[in-house]
């Protein structure tokens, strides 16, 4: 039988859930209705668009002309760079409460949206340059793929580079936190978890792609391979004088062109992966090594990792 609403006297419940978010933001010194946080759902929808953008014959409806695809791709991308606006005003916004700074007034944080906004579609034709190459390595790489159409389609490791190189762009225009829930959005739907920050470089393939994990500083080189389940982890956290994780500092790998990674493999701290190298499966590698190097068993070691180091 349904149940009937009014008889699960819910009243006492949303009271002590209000009480709680006072609470919480008593704790926090911030008021009771802090700035709107940029939407998942919206952000997800803009990504969505930009990709058809990015590719309207394949990820668009199909069904437009040849004469109708730049009407396509001009609307759709008015549209989808007005609703970046807004979710940019709402991390300027958020981060300027953040810092404990008067919010500046509204017409001042738009322009700095539109500024950002405008910087990056300048970005969008070298974005989808290089994803034609990632395609290509994909095909190329991947005896399985019969078109480079299939590989657009059907392949996760090609929707979470998508999702990468469009993060990356917002995350050097100093929007962090849309950059990450674009990278979040990639990451619940693939399995694959690439940080924004991380650097990496054209003809980048990740084969199958399930558990890979791609930390914030890592840099990566032309044409390389990863595998399922690769890490591209920190070593060690360091902290502070008072205990508090010191961020931003270089502790992910390098990784040179031409590299192979193969499934399993865990790389962690600031170490270099020579050009040409292959790095084999459920390798454990925290030192570098030379170029054209073949790694198929690492030295096993005792460490000790806290604080999350791994990752």
């Amino acid at each position: 039988m349904p149940v009937d609403p009014s008889s699960l006297n819910l009243a006492p419940i949303v009271s002590e859930l209000r009480s709680m978010r006072d609470r919480s933001l008593a704790d926090r010194q911030r008021e009771r209705h802090p700035p709107k946080l940029p939407s998942r759902a919206v952000l997800n929808d803009i990504v969505e668009g930009l990709a058809t953008v990015l590719f309207p014959n394949r990820l668009g409806t199909g069904e437009q002309t040849d004469e109708g695809i730049d009407y396509y791709v001009g609307h759709t991308l008015d549209a989808k760079l007005r609703l970046l606006v807004g979710q940019i005003h709402r991390e300027l916004r958020f981060a300027e409460e953040q810092k404990g700074h008067m919010t500046p007034a509204w017409d001042t944080l738009h322009e700095a949206s539109l500024t950002k906004v405008q910087a990056f579609i300048k970005t969008l034709p070298t974005i989808r340059k290089v994803l034609d190459h990632d395609l290509l390595a994909a095909f190329e790489g991947d005896p399985a793929a019969r078109s480079v159409d299939e590989v657009l389609v059907c392949y996760p490791g090609i929707a979470a580079i998508i999702n990468h190189r469009l993060a990356h762009e917002l995350y050097r225009l100093e929007l962090p936190l849309i950059a990450r829930m674009i990278a979040e959005i990639a990451h619940s739907k693939t399995g694959i978890d690439i940080h924004p920050g991380a650097h990496i470089g054209p003809s980048f393939f990740i084969d199958h792609g399930t558990g890979v994990v791609i930390g914030e500083t890592t840099i990566i080189g032309e044409r390389v391979r990863l595998y399922q389940a690769v890490t591209l982890g920190a070593k060690r956290f360091p902290t502070d004088e008072n205990g508090m994780l010191i961020k931003g500092h270089a502790r992910h790998p390098i990784v040179e062109d031409d590299v192979v990674i193969y499934a399993g493999a865990t790389l962690l701290g600031r170490i270099t992966i020579g050009k040409g190298s292959t790095i084999g499966g459920n390798v454990w590698l925290t030192r570098s090594v030379p170029p054209d190097s073949n790694i198929s068993q690492a030295q096993v070691r005792q460490e000790l990792f806290i604080h999350g180091a791994g990752i």
